[in-house]
Order: structure tokens, then sequence, then C-alpha cells
């Protein structure tokens, strides 16, 4: 196999470009899946836009808790932008030309933005049960500094927990065929492509995916475990009602987000499955970057005085100006 990858080497066969096929069966429907999964990302990503901006603009959600939301919102914009643009580019005009340097930077970004997404749900787990279950030192804790110093910390982890496979997968030798049965550039379809030996690599991805996967996991279920405990002991049937049912919710989103990374990423090589992989990844992309902002905050009480607030505000601003501009004396 070296000796082969040596002599095409030699002949200058290297890859320079992927063909992401998508999805075949359904490329019939072109046009109906391109305006369904155009709607999902626009609403996507005006949820998230939504989140960012009241957070900014009222003062009543300049809190922790928020802050982290803000952030989220913001790498989750990013990390469906990296491919569902792609993805819409695909069933449009069927199959897609995507240049070596772009794949790799595509799955270079995807990977990175997809692992701090992590990191950041677990500093959102942990925001949540020092608020719940230990509201006396809360504010302490959770002051500005550690809170910035939170979010780089799961920016420098997402980073580092990828460049280093990422880079060396992309110093392996392609030489054909350079088809992904994909709809974007990912790990194992690149990985599978390769001429070069990548069992290493793949190891220390998998390895890598694992660990991102499961201490994230592991500090979700230890704050959620204990907020359900603090729940179960609250004095009001109402109160407990309420709670369990937001909860529920974040729970349903981290059940779907880890259970489709751990069914894409933290297994061994398994051509067979690339195909499986591709609905995975698009519940992913595509169905929990559009239930969080409706789940994490969209249905919060305070979120909803802010709209309702910002939607007076903007009223009053069109009403005072058209006043002005009908009372503006004429000559």
């Amino acid at each position: 196999m070296e000796s082969l990858v040596l002599q095409e080497r030699r002949n200058g066969t290297a890859v320079e470009a992927f063909i992401l096929e998508g999805f075949p069966a359904a490329q019939r429907l072109g046009n109906l899946f391109f305006l369904v999964h155009l709607l999902a990302y626009l609403a996507s990503i005006t949820g998230n836009v939504l989140i960012i901006t009241i957070s900014c603009a009222d003062r009543r959600l300049h809190t922790p808790m928020y802050f982290f939301l803000s952030g989220f919102s913001g790498v989750e914009c990013c990390f469906i932008t990296t491919v569902i643009p792609q993805l819409l580019t695909i069933f449009l005009y069927g199959r897609q030309k995507i240049s070596f340097t772009a794949c790799f930077t595509q799955a270079f970004v995807f990977l990175f933005l997809g692992a701090t997404v992590f990191f950041l749900l677990a500093v959102l787990s942990l925001d949540r049960y020092l608020a719940i279950c230990k509201p006396l030192h809360y504010p302490t804790i959770m002051n500005s500094r550690t809170c910035c110093l939170l979010v780089t910390a799961c920016v420098v982890l997402g980073l580092l927990s990828i460049i280093v496979p990422i880079t060396m997968l992309s110093q392996s030798f392609f030489c054909g065929p350079n088809v992904i049965p994909h709809f974007f550039c990912d790990f194992g379809p690149l990985a599978n492509l390769s001429c070069s030996e990548t069992r290493f690599i793949e190891t220390l991805f998998f390895s890598l995916a694992s660990v991102v996967l499961l201490t994230t996991l592991v500090v979700a279920v230890f704050a959620y475990s204990n907020i359900v405990v603090t729940i179960v002991h609250l004095p009001s049937a109402k109160e407990r009602k309420r709670a369990f049912s937001t909860c529920s919710s974040h729970l349903l989103v981290l059940s779907l987000m880890y259970g489709s990374c751990v069914f894409i990423y933290v297994k061994p090589k398994q051509a067979s499955r690339l195909g499986f992989n591709r609905g995975a990844a698009l519940v992913n992309t595509m169905v929990t970057p559009l239930l969080n902002p409706v789940i994490y905050t969209l249905r919060n009480k305070q979120v909803h005085r802010a709209l309702r607030d910002a939607v007076s505000r903007a009223k009053m601003r069109k009403y005072n100006h058209g006043f002005q501009r009908n009372s503006a004396p004429s000559f």
C-alpha cells in the first residue's frame, strides 16, 4: 500500500478537489428540500440572533446565564452556517465540487465549533446548577471575570481537541476516488478516502471526540441530577411542574445532540455506516440549532417581557416620529 502511495505521489495524481454527494435519493425533490431547509436555516439564525440582540439590549438580561446563552447562540449561528449553505447549494444544483483546501477548512471549522458548543453546554449546565442549588454562592462565583474565563476556556478547549487530528489528516495523501458520501466535509468520510495509513489519526480523533463528549456529558448529568433533586424538594407543586417542564426540554436537546454525535464520531471506522451518518449529522446541524432558541430562551418569561418591552418601545418611537412629522409647521 505504501509503495502504491509513493508511486501515486510520483505520478502527481493527488486529489485537488472533492465532490460532495449530498442526498442522492432526495435529489429528485431538490427544490422542495431546498425550500424546507432554507426556512429552517433562516428560522434558526433568526432565533439565535434575536437571543443575542435581546440579551445585549435589555439590562435585565445582563446576567451570567444570558451571557453564556448569547455566546452559545453566536457559536450556533457560525456552526450551522459552516455547512447548511453548502447543503442548500447541493439541493439546487446537484453534486457540488469543493477544493481540497476549502474542504479541510470546512471540516476544521465545523468540528472546532461543534466541540466548543459541547463545552458551552457543560458551562450552561453548571451555571444552572449553581443558580438553583447554590443560590447564596452564585453571585460570588459567577462574576464577570469567571464568565469571560469560562467562555474563553470553551473556545480554547474546542480548538485544542480538533486541531491536531485535522492537521494530520490534511497532510495525508488522497489519490482517489474523490466523492464524499456526505453533504459536507467531515472527518470520517475524509479519512475513508485517504490513500495513506490513517489508523493512528482516526484513533487519536475518536479518543479526543470521546473525551469531549463524555466529559461534557458527565458535567451535564451531574448538574441536572442535582437540579432534579432540588426541584423534588420544592414546596409548591406548581413550581415543581414548571421546573420539570424546563428541565425535560433541556434534556431533550442534550439527548439529540449527544446521541447524534456519539453515533457519528465515537465508533471505529465503518465505511458501511457513512450513509447513516448523513441523517444523524442533519439532526445535529439542523434540528437541534432550531430547537435551542425555543427551549433555552424563547420560552423564558424574562425574555417574553424583554421582547414585549422592545416591541412597545419600537411602536412608541414610530408613533412619536409620525406625530412629529404630522405636527411640523408648513410654510
